[in-house]
């Protein structure tokens, strides 16, 4: 697997109180029973608009943000996910839709454009049982994501993203994904590959304090034969094959590795069909830095009108050795000039990792803040929030046979969900 030095990229500024994106739940059911869920279904588990705008309440006061993922569950399945939208944009904040899309139909989308939505994030991946998809591999999903694409598209002006989970067996279609995205790369502004993670029961002991807690009580406690460290190095090497110009700009590292890879940005300009360079640290240290100059925050997602602006993102190559090629590489063609040039994201995202001594490494300065009972939590652990109350701590099973040795167990009593404190 090709090593990546940390040193060489641009360590995105994002930090507890200052971030691009903050992660809203105001629902936990869905519509779906995806492999790699870390959230619980629970049918009557819609929030009210009182208790959502109090969790927006929490946002605003913690932390500068740019946007606010409104997540779940599937929040289209929630009655008042139009006002939702509302309460968002009112404070001057982006709202973007994570879902399933299920549920999305062309009067929603409508509604929901008119109530200021900024853009939706879609979760297609061969694992979630769709109904009329359960045998479709990733290419042929494709299909079915070119159909949301095109639905934002004809509404015009919504940003238009899509996650997709990777397991050990479709690591292979990786690089399709990245040549669907370039073939469409004037509707799809973002592409990004979440690696798939679970409880490796057969590793590490979870405690609460000096009691040893079953796993098999949380969702995402799952003991399947996949595997559950698949590295954000290996996707890199993997587009890189394809894309032997490809090269990230910027990373976020782990709460307890510094040198990993949590969340690993990529930006490259190009037109349908065609790429003609990646975005070097320098030009995307730049965008950032320009951004909170003139607005306080960091910037996030952008409109599809922003994103067809790739010829003045060119004028960065002053300043980006690795742009400046994309700009040989476009005006070598002297007929480019009248032909549209466009950005488009590519990101991947590796989840907590168990260390050897047991410590869990998280995104440092994680994006996907949620809030429970008015602090700013994990979104990838709330399930452990919410039945005891806190992040639960895990050691290697030598070290857990020996506390079960010298510590008498004694039975955990789940947390009753305490009332939201604003």
């Amino acid at each position: 697997m090709i090593k990546l030095n940390h040193l060489n990229y641009y360590r995105l500024p994002w930090n507890l109180t200052d971030n691009i994106i903050s992660w809203l739940e105001p629902t936990a059911k869905c519509n779906l029973a995806c492999l790699g869920c870390y959230r619980k279904n629970e049918v009557n588990s819609h929030k009210s608009l009182e208790e959502v705008d109090k969790e927006i309440d929490v946002f605003t006061s913690y932390r500068n943000t740019d946007c606010i993922s409104v997540a779940g569950g599937d929040p289209l399945l929630h009655p008042q996910i139009t006002e939702i939208v509302k309460l968002i944009k009112k404070r001057g904040i982006k709202p973007i839709i994570n879902t399933n899309g299920i549920a999305l139909t062309e009067k929603l989308l409508k509604e929901l454009k008119k109530a200021g939505v900024y853009g939706f994030t879609f979760h297609i991946d061969s694992k979630q049982n769709r109904p009329g998809w359960k045998d479709a591999n990733e290419i042929e999903l494709n299909e079915l994501r070119h159909k949301y694409a095109k639905m934002l598209a004809d509404e015009r002006g919504l940003a238009c993203s899509f996650n997709s989970t990777v397991y050990e067996d479709t690591l292979q279609y990786v690089p399709e994904l990245v040549k669907w995205a370039e073939k469409n790369i004037d509707i799809v502004n973002t592409m990004v590959f979440i690696l798939y993670r679970a409880v490796d029961n057969n590793k590490v002991d979870f405690y609460l304090g000096s009691q040893k807690i079953d796993m098999t009580s949380l969702v995402y406690n799952e003991d399947v034969p996949d595997r559950t460290d698949i590295m954000a190095e290996e996707i890199y090497e993997i587009i890189k094959k394809e894309y032997p110009d490809f090269d990230s700009c910027a990373y976020l590292n782990g709460s307890e590795k510094p040198d990993s890879f949590k969340w690993l940005l990529s930006g490259r300009v190009g037109r349908k069909g065609k790429t003609y360079g990646f975005m070097g640290p320098k030009s995307m240290e730049i965008v950032q830095v320009f951004y909170h100059m003139f607005t306080g925050k960091y910037l996030s997602y952008t409109s599809p009108k922003d994103s067809g602006r790739g010829k003045s993102l060119l004028m960065l190559s002053l300043f980006d050795k690795k742009l400046r090629k994309a700009f040989w590489n476009y005006y070598k063609n002297p007929f480019n000039v009248f032909k549209k040039l466009y950005y488009q994201s590519l990101m991947i995202i590796q989840p907590i990792d168990f260390l050897d001594d047991g410590r869990q490494s998280m995104c440092d300065g994680c994006p996907d803040m949620t809030v429970w009972n008015g602090k700013l939590v994990w979104s990838c652990r709330l399930e452990e929030q919410l039945k005891y109350g806190y992040n639960l701590k895990t050691y290697p099973k030598e070290l857990g046979r020996y506390a079960e040795e010298v510590v008498e167990e004694e039975p955990v009593e789940e947390k009753e969900p305490e009332k939201e404190l604003v």
